[in-house]
């Protein structure tokens, strides 16, 4: 059945991997910045590692907020693209850069005035607490700079055009690591900053990013017309198109929020263990490594989002978009399994021979690593197929109430409470709490299948005229 799902029309698979290359390459940019900042923290310590972990779960939550507006309204735009609607697209671009500059903007000012009261929501180890402080006042405003580029490079992925975003990713990670290198080891003359330095790199770098933007938009786009931007549109969205973004984004926004303040909790019951200093840094160096191994499968995630929703608003039928998911879910598998393998692989012949002497950690924290990157090995395809299934397919057929549905049902009512449960009441290790809070993929997977099969995630959101 998964082989027979793979064969599809002449051009496809071409058209499949220009549009993913690009978001490849973007993703492993990013995740290899990740990796080489968590690598240059490790040098300076665990408690550093550790910290920063915890600095970034605050931020994690603001960020996946962003890319639940960025997420929502590609969920109108990709199919208002296959109309070939671009006033319309501009109206969405619009209401998403307000709502997103909005929520950063207030973030920003409680993580500028209020660092450590935030930072012992996720910890009681006042040496984390002090350092993740320190770092968070400086990145307070990252955010706001973050998320004008964040929604504009999704619009543009939605629009089939995510060269864009691989360009400007390419461009900062050179620029984060080399600031990081000079600003936290004190290289070249500058003055050795540790965590501050690392924070400070990073938001001259946000900065950049946004500078590019806006250039790109004035200058380049105006020619290309790749996603011409309509101001008056912008500017004045209108009521129709408002009520649309508010049914099919809000959603998606109120998912990606919750479901980041559900990963937070984990950072929270982490925290307080016994040893948080060692479990938080192996989780940080074990997120990190999973994230360049799962570039591939994101990747496709994003393209499904993006074929499904044009081929809905083309006015395909249903079963040619059912074919369609058929076929991405099929791809997601076959990634998932090849990639947890080479994560597991990795963790041995990689991990632990030669980047585990390189840094600061203690043998707790590198036992529990090797645990934890082989625990997200297995439960991969899981993963991957979830990825597919709601990020891809479900959203970009406009089903985002379910997916809505699936996140919190697996997170707040089955992961969250047992491991909490078996932390706080029963006080077992993390080498049980760990699968525990990740077996909520297996929940995610049985629904999203279910789901999928029905085909009731098949909806065109699009209007005539707006």
């Amino acid at each position: 059945m998964i082989l027979s799902s793979l064969k599809r029309e002449r051009g496809f698979y071409k058209s499949l991997a220009s549009f993913s290359f690009p978001l490849i390459l973007q993703n492993l940019l990013s995740a290899s910045v990740g990796f080489v900042d968590t690598f240059m923290l490790g040098v300076l310590g665990q408690n550093e590692l550790a910290a920063i972990s915890l600095a970034h779960t605050p931020f994690f939550i603001a960020m996946l907020t962003i890319f639940g507006v960025s997420a929502g309204s590609s969920v109108l735009v990709s199919q208002y693209w296959g109309k070939g609607d671009m006033q319309t697209i501009s109206r969405i671009l619009g209401l998403s850069w307000v709502f997103a500059i909005l929520v950063t903007t207030i973030f920003g000012l409680l993580m500028y005035f209020y660092p450590h009261q935030i930072m012992r929501l996720f910890t009681n180890n006042e040496v984390l607490i002090d350092i993740a402080a320190r770092y968070s006042k400086i990145m307070a405003f990252s955010m706001l700079l973050n998320s004008f580029t964040i929604v504009y490079i999704g619009a543009r992925r939605a629009c089939g055009a995510p060269k864009f975003g691989t360009v400007v990713v390419s461009i900062s990670a050179v620029v984060n690591v080399i600031l990081n290198y000079i600003l936290i080891f004190g290289n070249f003359g500058a003055p050795a900053l540790g965590v501050e330095g690392a924070a400070i790199g990073t938001m001259i770098t946000r900065a950049l990013e946004v500078l590019i933007t806006i250039v790109f938009i004035f200058f380049a786009d105006r020619k290309t017309k790749t996603m011409a931007i309509y101001l008056k549109n912008m500017l004045f969205p209108g009521i129709t198109i408002l009520k649309d973004f508010f049914k099919y984004s809000a959603p998606v926004i109120l998912n990606e929020t919750l479901w980041a303040v559900g990963v937070s909790l984990y950072i929270v019951i982490y925290g307080h263990m016994a040893a948080s200093s060692d479990i938080m840094a192996a989780f940080s160096l074990s997120g990190n490594v999973d994230r360049i191994i799962l570039l591939v499968v994101f990747s496709i995630g994003n393209a499904a989002a993006v074929f499904i929703g044009k081929t809905i608003g083309s006015n395909k039928t249903t079963d040619e978009v059912y074919s369609l998911g058929k076929t991405f879910a099929s791809l997601a598998f076959l990634i998932g399994l090849g990639s947890g393998l080479a994560l597991i692989a990795i963790t041995f012949t990689l991990i632990q021979p030669f980047i585990f002497p390189l840094l600061d950690l203690t043998e707790a924290a590198m036992l529990i690593c090797i645990f934890m990157l082989v625990v997200r090995g297995i439960l991969t395809p899981f993963r991957s197929s979830n990825v597919t299934f709601m990020v891809g397919v479900l959203r970009g057929g406009g089903d985002v109430k379910f997916i809505l549905f699936a996140d919190i049902l697996g997170i707040y009512f089955w992961a969250i409470p047992i491991a909490a449960l078996c932390a706080f009441v029963f006080d077992l290790s993390i080498f049980i709490i760990f699968p525990i809070l990740l077996s909520e993929e297996v929940i995610k997977f049985a629904l999203g299948f279910w789901r999928f099969k029905s085909r009731k995630w098949i909806k065109n959101v699009t209007r005539d005229s707006v």
